[in-house]
């Protein structure tokens, strides 16, 4: 069960994708390490639970910069580093590189959007780990999450580059960050590509939420219990 302790959304531990989970996200497999904090529930909106609420903050749109409630984003940010901070092992942090999942927008795009990013420099700051800028995509695509075209991890991966590690060192374990987990095509196509520059690399998906849809039986919903 989630609990909230001093204003905390996210539990203190993360939870694994598993066989009754992975069915939910189109693309993964047995293979695939994928954790997160807690369900983020499609089409139910901002009040519909806190987990909601904190998505809504982090995901807030770059055109809200300037504005009182963007305060709520740099809030979300914070949180979610906050919460990685303390479910992450440091003998794991020691042994990591840890990654941000590049935005949808390219960036030279005006809705080009690094709260991803800016969550795991937070996280660096907040416990020893080892950061780098390493994924960029080319281009810009449509949202997963909402109503433009999903493109599969074959093509996602054509929009992806890795840059080098500083002094061409070659990581044993990668931390992917990303905020939802929707059909798991990005970390697919991230996997790949890093795999590619990084034989033998171990990729593990680290996520605030996983996207579910609430069940519904007859009429009305049946919502399930909290992780």
């Amino acid at each position: 069960m989630i609990t909230r302790r001093s204003g905390r959304i996210c539990p203190a531990r993360l939870t694994k994708i598993d066989d009754l989970t992975r069915p939910d996200h189109l693309y993964l497999d047995g293979a695939d390490e994928c954790f997160y904090f807690g369900d983020y529930c499609a089409r139910q909106g901002f009040g519909y639970s806190p987990m909601n609420r904190l998505i809504y903050n982090f995901k807030k749109p770059m055109d809200r910069r300037g504005q009182p409630d963007w305060f709520y984003k740099e809030q979300a940010i914070e949180s979610a580093a906050a919460a990685f901070s303390e479910a992450l092992p440091q003998d794991f942090c020691d042994r990591a590189v840890f990654v941000a999942m590049p935005p949808s927008k390219a960036r030279d795009d005006a809705g080009y959007d690094d709260r991803v990013f800016r969550l795991v420099q937070r996280l660096g700051a907040l416990k020893p780990c080892n950061v780098h800028d390493l994924l960029r995509q080319e281009g810009s695509r449509d949202v997963a999450a909402h109503q433009g075209q999903r493109l599969n991890p074959d093509t996602l991966a054509g929009m992806l580059r890795v840059d080098a590690l500083p002094g061409g060192a070659a990581p044993s374990i990668i931390g992917l960050f990303d905020d939802v987990l929707v059909t798991g095509a990005s970390f697919k196509a991230a996997k790949a590509v890093l795999s590619a520059s990084y034989p033998g690399v171990r990729v593990v998906g680290l996520y605030i939420a996983r996207r579910v849809f609430p069940l519904v039986e007859e009429n009305f919903v049946v919502i399930g219990e909290d992780v």
